[in-house]
């Protein structure tokens, strides 16, 4: 999260007026940390390696343990390609739905694409949390050809709808893990865990906290700031009420989830 010199990319300075008003109920870090752990496939935007053009592609999107964007891409693709000569990269995170497709939220999130080789000691987490998140690409995930990607992020730009854009920094959309090492240890156990145990207490979280149908959903991922959760193709984002660092904490916020939610 390293801060950078001069304007943030895709920063938007001295365009809007001093005095333009700003939405009293719009929280831009709430939004943009929602949409980036909750979006599971996106625009990729790169440089393409011959002439320097914009290419756009549609990817699937993972996050690591703080946020940070993770791809699986194959080294038969244009993108890949462009990613070997130029990590610099753009991911357009957009939320779909009714109407004006410019009325709905979306993100755009800025940085740098490194690849995740093999025996590096991330890869095996990083693999987990993307295919939990897209269990279809097990069938292609092992292929030779196909290697994870992960965005060490710069910056990001929000467009809430009319008069809600901001510009933010890593530090506004990615979660601090400085200090929950515990918690990334114990997240694979804990998923599993609360899919094979506790699928109605999830259940009660989609429901009654996030006003989601009922279904068979489930865990996808834990993190200090938040629970993922799934059903087919729906995608939710439980925020936790306290920030969450160890195993012990999680168990206590989980419960006491629960009960909110049995009470609701």
């Amino acid at each position: 999260m390293t801060e950078r010199p001069g304007p943030l990319p895709g920063s938007m300075p001295d365009r809007l007026p001093e005095n333009a008003p700003k939405a009293a109920d719009f929280d831009p870090q709430v939004v943009a940390r929602e949409l980036l752990r909750r979006i599971r496939a996106g625009t990729l935007g790169t440089l393409d390696r011959h002439t320097g053009h914009p290419f756009a592609s549609l990817v699937n999107v993972g996050t690591d343990a703080d946020g940070s964007p993770v791809i699986l891409t194959s080294r038969l693709a244009t993108h890949t390609a462009n990613l070997e000569a130029d990590g610099r990269a753009s991911i357009l995170l957009a939320e779909t739905g009714k109407g004006d497709a410019l009325t709905h939220p979306r993100l755009t999130v800025l940085g740098r694409f490194a690849p995740v080789p093999r025996d590096q000691p991330d890869e095996a987490r990083l693999r987990r949390r993307f295919l939990a998140h897209h269990p279809k690409a097990q069938l292609y995930a092992g292929f030779a050809d196909f290697a994870f990607w992960r965005m060490q992020v710069e910056a990001a730009h929000l467009n809430g709808g009319f008069a809600r854009a901001a510009d933010l920094k890593a530090a506004d959309v990615l979660s601090d893990v400085s200090d929950a090492q515990d918690l990334i240890d114990a997240e694979e156990g804990a998923v599993s865990h609360m899919n094979d145990d506790h699928a109605a207490a999830l259940n009660l979280y989609a429901v009654k906290l996030c006003g989601a149908p009922a279904g068979v959903w489930r865990c996808t991922g834990i993190d200090p700031d938040g629970l993922d959760l799934a059903n087919g193709p729906l995608s939710l984002r439980l925020s936790f009420p306290q920030r969450v660092t160890d195993a012990a904490t999680l168990r206590v916020v989980l419960a006491k989830l629960a009960e909110q939610a049995r009470a609701a």
